[in-house]
């Protein structure tokens, strides 16, 4: 999110993109502010980030459910600059989108000033490239991704089908780049 972004240091990994996808997730779950670190869990289910038996919780719950829909990615390789891959949707409602996400297993930010100032920030599964289309009730179709500067290797491709209207997830998977 960027919304931290004024308070003397910008975060190398913020994009306007990731503060409106959290504002979205509050209209869906009616909240009245975001916040951070919030975990959405499969589109219907939010907490603070640090409660831990919570979010295993949710996740072991979520995992314990037939999805509704379903998803699989190949052929993902990366060239020119951008990671290809085929997608193929299945069974999905009307008012479905794909959504899919780069994601950089971790690294370490330098922190130059602001509160954090002098600090040297952990990462994990950062959002490095983000994309949606819509889908309706199935797809298939071959995409890409811009791949950004820096990354060391050892990337995924993660992607899932979500709902418009209320943002459950009901499909997903993954790949990690060759």
């Amino acid at each position: 999110v960027d919304y931290w972004d004024r308070l003397g240091w910008k975060d190398t990994f913020s994009d306007k993109r990731y503060t409106q996808r959290q504002n979205r997730y509050a209209s869906w779950l009616n909240l009245q502010t975001v916040y951070t670190p919030q975990i959405v869990v499969n589109g219907r289910k939010e907490f603070v980030g640090s409660q831990e038996n919570t979010l295993r919780n949710a996740i072991t719950g979520g995992l314990d459910q037939t999805p509704s829909a379903g998803l699989t990615l190949s052929d993902v390789r990366p060239e020119g600059g951008k990671v290809h891959y085929h997608y193929d949707v299945k069974n999905a409602a009307a008012n479905s989108s794909l959504v899919v996400a780069l994601v950089q297993r971790s690294a370490t930010t330098e922190v130059k000033g602001g509160e954090n100032s002098g600090r040297t920030l952990s990462h994990v599964q950062i959002v490095r490239s983000f994309s949606t289309m819509e889908v309706g009730t199935g797809a298939n179709g071959t995409a890409t991704l811009d791949l950004p500067q820096g990354l060391t290797g050892g990337e995924e491709l993660i992607a899932f089908v979500q709902y418009d209207d209320n943002g459950q997830i009901v499909a997903a998977a993954s790949s990690v780049l060759p």
